[in-house]
């Protein structure tokens, strides 16, 4: 068993760095195809952001009744919660590091397209993803860590 420190901090750049690749090569890269699975991403989620100047009505409702790009969200947080379940015997604080850290992640990017004065001022990186013009930078949500360590930490120079 790792050291306690150690699995906390790699549980943190662990999560971080699945946040990025998640989002650059999955729900941008495969989310453009209209047909798979992932396009709720690009063809919903940052169409409506688009038009609504970040804020996403579609995470206003608990309510987890309707298929829209939040229960899809909240759907694949599951699986990748469930895929982990096998390293809570191993390793159990990366684990719950990486929990704490998708559960984070659901909660600062919920309250970002539904707050966007707020998302504005506390995830520069995220709002800049959105409205900067450069979906092609700002990979990360919750940290922007990767984003940095990546070069792809594009600050918008339009939003002032």
């Amino acid at each position: 068993m790792f050291n306690l420190t150690i699995q906390f901090i790699l549980g943190l750049i662990y999560a971080n760095a699945g946040e990025w690749l998640m989002h650059k090569y999955i729900l941008h890269a495969l989310g453009q195809n209209r047909r798979s699975f992932w396009a709720y991403h690009w063809h919903e989620h940052h169409a409506v952001c688009t038009q609504n100047a970040m804020l996403d009505p579609g995470y206003q409702s608990l309510m987890l009744t309707t298929w829209n790009a939040q229960t899809k969200e909240l759907a694949v947080l599951a699986g990748i919660v469930l895929l982990h379940v096998p390293l809570l015997m191993l390793s159990p604080l990366f684990t719950g590091t990486v929990y704490a850290s998708l559960m984070l992640y659901y909660y600062k990017h919920r309250k970002a397209h539904l707050n966007p004065v707020w998302a504005k001022r506390h995830l520069r990186w995220h709002y800049d993803h959105h409205l900067g013009g450069n979906r092609d930078a700002n990979w990360c949500v919750t940290w922007p860590w990767f984003d940095y360590l990546m070069g792809t930490r594009i600050k918008s120079k339009t939003l002032e």
